[in-house]
């Protein structure tokens, strides 16, 4: 990481150390995840030189901490389109090699709009064409960054209508569904392509029905999801239990918080 970036997530997260040794350790994760009730996790990493400091080796990383329980760690990559020499080659690395399950894209941090293809960023194209050959999922942040040096304009979901129609059979999950600028595009999005899928992470579950008023009706395309350990998410347990407290069926609070990524999960 960055130093400015680093200094950032020691001051939100008191309790660092512990963070480090679970990342360290991929015993005591699984250990963390028993004790917050949680049955499998995404390991979300991405390639963000720039903005985060993120290199590429975050990949091999994330691919050889996920061999301790590949029934319960699911890696999730990513691959910079303008840091990379050939994004097919890479594409077949991260998926045939490495069994990287999942990729994230973060245009704030990565500095690109997520159809900046149209503007002639083939390596772009590259990537997601091969991620629906492999049938391999993408995950776009959408919404607001706190860090330093991100930019919020480029995680607009709109920009993702192009890459729905484009790449028609390519698995999208909007990642924090446009919090808190651009829920109702979000929305409209998944609405709109049977192929878009909702995550609700990193915005407290008591406000998703702020967000999302008629959540239940798109909870068969909605994931629980929390950004832990991100800047101001202290506990995967205290989300669960924060979205068992809505006023929502049991049957909505179920898909979301199981059935929906159970689902979703046998396709990739």
């Amino acid at each position: 990481m960055k130093p400015q970036v680093l200094e950032g997530w020691k001051k939100s997260q008191p309790d660092f150390d512990k963070l480090l040794s679970l990342a360290e350790n991929p015993a005591n994760f699984l250990k963390h995840l028993d004790q917050e009730g949680v049955e499998k996790a995404a390991l979300i990493n991405y390639v963000s030189p720039d903005v985060m400091g993120f290199s590429d080796e975050t990949n091999e990383f994330i691919a050889n901490y996920c061999k301790a329980a590949p029934d319960r760690l699911i890696p999730v990559g990513s691959i910079h389109p303008k840091f990379v020499q050939d994004a097919s080659s890479r594409m077949a690395h991260l998926v045939e090699t490495l069994g990287i399950k999942m990729l994230k894209v973060h245009p704030s941090h990565q500095l690109i709009y997520p159809n900046e293809y149209l503007s002639g960023l083939e390596a772009q194209a590259v990537i997601y064409e091969k991620a629906q050959k492999y049938g391999v999922p993408i995950m776009f942040h959408t919404g607001t960054s706190i860090f330093p040096a991100a930019r919020t304009k480029y995680s607009d979901p709109i920009y993702i209508e192009d890459v729905a129609i484009d790449f028609p059979k390519l698995k999208i999950i909007l990642a924090h569904g446009g919090r808190p600028l651009w829920m109702e595009t979000a929305f409209f999005l998944l609405r709109r392509f049977q192929n878009i899928y909702l995550d609700i992470s990193g915005f407290p579950p008591k406000n998703l029905l702020e967000y999302f008023p008629k959540i239940e009706s798109i909870a068969t395309k909605t994931m629980f999801g929390t950004d832990w350990p991100g800047p101001g998410v202290r506990s995967i347990r205290a989300n669960i239990d924060a979205l068992r407290e809505l006023p929502i069926s049991d049957q909505s609070k179920r898909m979301i918080l199981y059935d929906t990524a159970r689902e979703f999960l046998k396709k990739i």
